[in-house]
């Protein structure tokens, strides 16, 4: 079926684009507001992201389902990244910066289990963007601190820290909203 629609798309068939469009808006609003919480923000790196889909479909070798859903994932992502960049939002904090913080963070793996997906989603939000941006692509996206490096222009050590950071920041925040519940 997705085989079909590539197929529509190749021959301009405007219909197609709004079913796939349909089909995968949901999943690739989640990479895009996993990377970029602000609504309006987030609405315009999707508007892109389509934009360079339909524009590449008509070269891209079909490889299956999977793989396409993959490549589109990529794009979204490879678009909020390009954005957070040109905007200057990603800061990154340096392993020695970190060393100094870590005394006044607990040391847990953050208790998921615990709260809400959406409770969750809302706190990868309020993360800083360097450290949702490591974060989603290391977890999510299952880079190596090698590949985020070369990706994001930093050192791999920067990326380590970076998530190590996220993740203690979590936890701290996770045991606060469970405190808060008892």
């Amino acid at each position: 079926m997705v085989n079909q629609l590539v197929e529509r798309i190749r021959n301009k068939d405007q219909r197609a684009m709004s079913e796939l469009y349909q089909m995968y808006i949901g999943e690739l609003s989640s990479v895009c507001y996993r990377y970029i919480p602000n609504s309006d923000d987030a609405k315009d790196v999707l508007q892109n992201s389509f934009i360079k889909i339909f524009t590449a479909i008509p070269s891209l070798e079909y490889r299956g389902e999977e793989a396409f859903k993959g490549w589109l994932m990529r794009v979204v992502a490879n678009e909020a990244l390009m954005f957070l960049r040109t905007k200057k939002k990603l800061l990154f904090v340096e392993q020695d910066e970190i060393k100094q913080k870590q005394a006044d963070i607990a040391d847990d793996t953050p208790a998921t289990e615990q709260i809400s997906a959406d409770q969750l989603h809302q706190l990868i939000s309020e993360l800083p963007d360097g450290y949702r941006t490591v974060l989603n692509l290391y977890v999510f996206e299952d880079y190596s601190h090698r590949q985020i490096a070369e990706l994001l222009g930093i050192k791999e050590s920067t990326s380590a820290s970076q998530l190590h950071y996220a993740k203690q920041w979590l936890a701290r925040r996770i045991k606060e909203i469970i405190i808060d519940k008892e």
